[in-house]
């Protein structure tokens, strides 16, 4: 099979091949775009400007590399754009947890096992088949390892279009995936980017909690319930906490009120299974758990990212926020002398708002 596709004209059937390796691999849809993203770096400059990212200094660390493919990794002229449904079957309804105060509200995307690896993992042997097929095939995997703009890759690559929540949608999936990339240095043949559908539909930005997407299209990151649950390492924001409800990692309500997602696709793949009961735990019951018992039922989950010590500042919040119960303040106050300052102060806060 080496080197079977070695001239231009046979890449319309090394591109099929593609798509078919890549389904074959469990990845939903498969596009392929050029390196131009001169309307995206533009977007991501002003956004950087206006300080949107946050603490979120690695959005900015590498300058133009983001928006750049080919300054990321030399020779990239084509990149393949994947995805993948993660929407976990059997899984509690999200209103009804984000409605009872006191259960733990985590994103869908993270009742499983983490992402990243199985992703890699997919596309790396997506690469490894072309490899095969192409003796001067070179590529690069990524899956939210190093400074790229997926969201405007798949785009172009006609997997979607950016809805006005700033996630990628589309009409046949909704946004309950994931995405990943290979930067290569074939000259495939590009998809046409998809046009957009969300007409005068403005749902997603009327229910975000915080009011964090202050336009169409445009995301202040710093009110994000998703920042300020996972990238933010510090302390929450006083007038953010009461807003954030029960949500303790992340936030789907823009996805949960979109009416593309009436067409998201149940996965299929065991590693994105709830585990745990993460989909309907009590706060009480996660607050509990020491570090040890933290770390050994949440490895290999994208929230064992956030540490410990996060984790409960984020259960705190929330159950400052929840209805007053003996439970809760029992909790608590069980937390009241806790080594971090971090989190003591959350829990002080959180007493405060249940002797009210």
């Amino acid at each position: 099979m080496q080197n079977r596709y070695p001239q231009s004209g046979q890449y319309n059937e090394l591109t099929d091949n593609i798509r078919a390796w890549a389904h074959d691999l469990g990845f939903q849809a498969a596009g392929i775009t050029d390196t131009n993203l001169e309307e995206a770096e533009t977007d991501l400059l002003n956004w950087l400007a206006r300080g949107f990212h946050g603490q979120m200094d690695y959005m900015a660390k590498h300058g133009v590399k983001r928006s750049r493919p080919a300054d990321l990794v030399a020779g990239t002229v084509r990149v393949i754009s994947v995805r993948m449904n993660y929407s976990p079957s059997n899984v509690r309804d999200s209103w009804d947890v984000l409605n009872q105060g006191d259960r733990a509200f985590i994103s869908r995307y993270a009742l499983g096992r983490d992402y990243h690896k199985l992703l890699r993992r997919r596309l790396a042997l997506l690469a490894d088949r072309i490899r095969l097929a192409v003796a001067q095939f070179d590529g690069r995997v990524f899956v939210d390892s190093a400074p790229v703009l997926e969201v405007a890759l798949a785009s172009r690559a006609g997997l979607g279009w950016r809805g006005k929540h700033t996630l990628l949608l589309s009409q046949s999936a909704g946004s309950l995936f994931f995405l990943g990339e290979i930067y290569i240095n074939l000259p495939l043949p590009v998809d046409e980017q998809e046009t957009a559908h969300c007409g005068s539909c403005v749902r997603c930005i009327d229910v975000c909690p915080t009011q964090a997407i202050v336009a169409p299209y445009q995301l202040d990151a710093r009110r994000c319930i998703s920042y300020l649950t996972i990238e933010l390492k510090g302390s929450i924001p006083v007038e953010l906490r009461e807003l954030i409800g029960n949500r303790i990692y992340g936030c789907d309500d823009c996805q949960l009120v979109c009416p593309w997602n009436r067409f998201a696709r149940i996965t299929l793949e065991p590693d994105f299974a709830v585990r745990n009961g993460l989909d309907d735990a009590g706060l009480v019951e996660l607050f509990a758990w020491d570090e040890d018992e933290f770390r050994a039922k949440l490895a290999g989950s994208a929230i064992y990212r956030i540490g410990h010590e996060q984790w409960l500042r984020n259960i705190a919040v929330a159950m400052g926020n929840a209805p007053s119960s003996p439970a809760i303040v029992a909790a608590l106050h069980g937390r009241a002398e806790h080594p971090s300052e971090l989190v003591r102060e959350h829990v002080i806060w959180a007493l405060s708002r249940q002797s009210v």
